[in-house]
């Protein structure tokens, strides 16, 4: 098995670029819809956030070209991340 995706959206901010010694990385947001009709007949629009994350290159072309509110396509890969935070925190 492959672990593969690909999702089209609507930007949800503006991108945050960071130059790390390691290259640059970008993080954004992006929103898919999912239109359908409940069993009591009613139309329903489902919302789903997810958070992007480009490094190197790809990175470069979203500080260039994207923005919020642009219709995007992205192919990748999901990963899951933690981190605890100062308080030791999850």
């Amino acid at each position: 098995m492959k672990n593969r995706v690909q999702l089209i959206g609507h930007v949800g901010q503006e991108p945050e670029i960071k130059n790390l010694e390691s290259g640059k990385v970008g993080n954004f947001t992006i929103a898919t819809n999912e239109n359908y009709t409940n069993a009591k007949g009613e139309k329903v629009e489902q919302t789903e956030w997810h958070r992007i994350s480009a490094w190197g290159k790809t990175a470069e072309i979203i500080e260039s070209y994207v923005t919020k509110g642009k219709e995007v396509a992205i192919e990748g890969k999901l990963t899951t991340r933690s981190w605890d935070d100062k308080e030791g925190l999850s």
